[in-house]
């Protein structure tokens, strides 16, 4: 039998995300959580789509990330989909950071692993978490590809006006500060299902994809290439987020540790974990703004504009950027839906060629759709992200056309 099955893992500090696609025709055959792992309260949580049985759930201790994909492995093999499958092609990793190197997919070995070790500095939070789940999954299938696919990756093609920063270049190239960007995969098949949508080519449309979650970012697509992106050397840049600041004065740092006494330790939770819309009213989680807003909450809706605020400028500066706009896409729990953040968010937009039905923008779905008005100079369309899926498609067609015949013996 051919193997056409890819694994999907998103290995995280204390949690392992994971969906076992089939590329024959990209169906989602299992998917599953392992959260709180090294606790005694460890969870797993596992739904065998293929046969359409129940969702199980297992408490107790896990370990560490081996002893978490050896139970993942355990319940996948429950379904008849264990990791030693001879229909399994490859395991696909997301790892956040790759720094300028990483502009593809790439299959794992020695000399990556050491690369994206490198790059910790630059995304402490990430890519150790990356590379434990990489080590673990190379331990349990050695003879398996195992391929990288990078948040990073496609913001590589941003123009050096877009992703350097007016520092001095000896020092930003010493210590690798530039725009690096997140989100890639998300924006990458946001931006192709966007061009589906509109029945055009990607290489002939130019897309402000906004991915608004807990962690929000936007990206000027030209041509299916991203030319800029808000989020920079970390996720930290850009649009308000759920408990990040987005773009904030530099020298608010220097005055918080001059006159505030702040420790750089207490900025960086500050500004990361203690921002954005839960620094401004206290709640991450858009719907419930919206009904603290709708109860009359001042600070709720003061959080509500600082966000939409932020959103539109960043809608504004990319079209500027991009020079014809072909559509807007809304993508991530946010942006898929939160109706009135779509709304607001191109409200007084219209001589950019910017509005959305209010009908059509009310209604909810899984598939991409259009929201603007028919006839619209820009399209303005939710595309739900498909992020899993993405890192499978490019894990499959990096290793695919090389996957052998697999037999059972």
């Amino acid at each position: 039998m051919t193997a056409t099955r890819v694994l999907v893992l998103n290995s995280g500090s204390s949690s392992v995300k994971y969906q076992l696609l089939d590329m024959r025709d990209s169906s989602r055959l299992a998917l599953g959580l392992v959260e709180r792992i090294g606790e005694e309260t460890s969870r797993l949580k596992h739904t065998p789509l293929a046969s359409g049985g129940e969702t199980r759930e297992w408490t107790g201790p896990i370990a560490d990330h081996d002893a978490a994909l050896k139970a993942v492995s355990a319940e996948l093999a429950k379904d008849g989909l264990g990791l030693d499958s001879p229909e399994l092609a490859a395991i696909g990793h997301r790892v956040v950071h790759g720094g300028k190197r990483f502009t593809e997919p790439t299959v794992i070995d020695d000399a990556v692993l050491a690369e994206i070790e490198r790059l910790i500095p630059v995304a402490p939070l990430h890519n150790p978490a990356n590379l434990t789940g990489i080590r673990t999954a190379m331990g349990l299938r050695p003879d398996l590809p195992q391929v990288a696919v990078f948040d990073t990756a496609f913001h590589t093609t941003m123009p050096e006006s877009a992703a350097r920063y007016a520092i001095d270049v000896e020092t930003a190239d010493r210590h690798r500060i530039r725009r690096y960007g997140f989100h890639g995969t998300s924006h990458a098949y946001v931006s192709r299902a966007t061009a589906k949508l509109l029945g055009r080519a990607p290489e002939d449309v130019n897309v402000i994809v906004l991915h608004l979650g807990n962690g929000a970012s936007a990206s000027a697509v030209r041509g299916g290439k991203c030319v800029d992106t808000s989020m920079g050397l970390t996720p930290l840049e850009g649009l308000v987020m759920g408990t990040r600041s987005g773009d904030t004065d530099p020298a608010v740092i220097f005055h918080l540790a001059r006159v505030g006494e702040m420790s750089i330790a207490e900025i960086d939770t500050l500004l990361n974990k203690k921002s954005g819309l839960i620094g401004l009213c206290g709640d991450n989680d858009m719907r419930e703004i919206r009904r603290r807003i709708d109860e009359g909450d001042e600070r709720a809706q003061l959080a509500f504009d600082i966000y939409i605020h932020r959103l539109k400028k960043y809608i504004g500066a990319y079209y500027a950027v991009l020079g014809r706009v072909d559509a807007i896409a809304f993508t991530a729990g946010v942006g898929e839906n939160a109706a009135p953040v779509r709304e607001a968010a191109v409200a007084g937009l219209e001589q950019l060629g910017l509005a959305v039905d209010a009908e059509l923008n009310a209604v909810r779905g899984d598939e991409p759709r259009l929201i603007s008005p028919t006839g619209a100079r820009v399209a303005v369309a939710v595309v739900p992200t498909d992020e899993e899926l993405e890192i499978a498609t490019q894990t499959y067609a990096l290793v695919g056309e090389n996957t052998v015949e697999a037999t059972a013996e």
